[in-house]
């Protein structure tokens, strides 16, 4: 009965973005090397994606950043992977500092937030005495290029931009805990909500100033989340017929959390993993695949099972909840 009404209350949550629309399919190997025409453009894709995987400290590295700016509460600055996108190229972020003893969080909202997308949450950070910093993610809000009206440049079918969109997070997400640190902050974690947690958790296992780290809603593979969620629906309607998921897992497994696992076991980085039992997005059978991997592989963690879907845990009560259990996590732990 519960099942049922989760899914009734997010299909109808769901249902209230009207703005969704299948985009066409493409390779996009032009975004990963521009003035690439190949004959075979899923083989390169391949192989690019399991070299980013072998030498992913690389693939995740990037120049120093020079031109951070604040005014006022306004974090700028250029983001050190430049796209064809001229509004993309700036990194936008909020600042929320507090008495924090030299600790912060920075705080990587889920796909197509908006602008004020995790700024309550921020605000309780602060009054659990944790500074923040809310990062956009690519495409969104004042990154967003002229036209769009959607964060698709990030997720989309076209399989390269897509690739291209998260390393920059996770690149430009590195790039704000340097400014961080040289405000005088010592101990950082980073919070991410859907498509947010899967880049916070990319930039902890790259990272090694990033010791703490809580990830709403999870997955092994991104990849399936496409494939299979609610939210994604219009993405694999224009995938279907180009690609299957077994080869989309294989061109996406640069962004996605299982191949980085053993990068965190040994190293004392942990991890609160928050799932959602009726989660039509993020189906429970991958978080749990999470749960039983950083259980084999001995990664601290603790975990929170949402009774609740994926849409609803930002609805009350349950988002009143949920972001309590962040706020002590993160001022036990950190």
């Amino acid at each position: 009965m519960l099942g049922r009404l989760f899914y009734r209350w997010e299909m109808a949550l769901a249902a209230k973005d009207t703005s969704r629309s299948a985009r066409p399919f493409a390779w996009g190997t032009e975004f990963l090397d521009p003035g690439c025409h190949l004959d075979d453009p899923l083989q390169y894709l391949i192989r690019y994606a399991r070299a980013a995987v072998e030498k992913s400290d690389a693939f995740y590295s990037y120049p120093a950043v020079v031109d951070f700016r604040l005014e006022e509460d306004h974090l700028t600055f250029t983001s050190p992977l430049a796209t064809v996108y001229p509004e993309n190229n700036i990194t936008h972020g909020r600042y929320f500092p507090a008495k924090s003893r030299g600790r912060v969080i920075l705080v990587l909202p889920q796909w197509n937030s908006g602008a004020q997308g995790h700024v309550a949450l921020c605000r309780l950070l602060n009054r659990f005495g944790l500074s923040a910093l809310r990062l956009s993610l690519p495409y969104h809000d004042r990154r967003m290029p002229e036209g769009q009206v959607r964060a698709d440049y990030m997720l989309s079918p076209n399989l390269g931009r897509t690739l291209q969109a998260v390393r920059q997070a996770v690149i430009d997400a590195r790039a704000a805990i340097d400014w961080l640190e040289s405000e005088g902050y010592k101990e950082f974690a980073v919070l991410g909500t859907s498509l947010g947690s899967c880049v916070a958790m990319i930039t902890q296992a790259h990272d090694r100033r990033v010791k703490l780290s809580v990830l709403n809603h999870v997955s092994p593979y991104f990849a399936d989340v496409v494939w299979t969620g609610l939210s994604t629906r219009h993405v694999r309607a224009g995938l279907e017929g180009h690609i299957g998921l077994a080869r989309l897992r294989r061109v996406w497994m640069p962004l996605s959390p299982r191949a980085y696992f053993e990068r965190m076991a040994g190293t004392g980085k942990a991890s609160f993993l928050i799932h959602a039992i009726y989660d039509y997005s993020f189906l429970p059978h991958l978080s749990r695949i999470v749960l039983r991997e950083y259980n084999r592989l001995r990664i601290p963690h603790t975990h929170l099972a949402l009774p609740c879907g994926h849409y609803s845990s930002g609805e009350f009560p349950f988002n009143v909840a949920l972001g309590l259990a962040i706020c002590n996590y993160l001022r036990r732990n950190l």
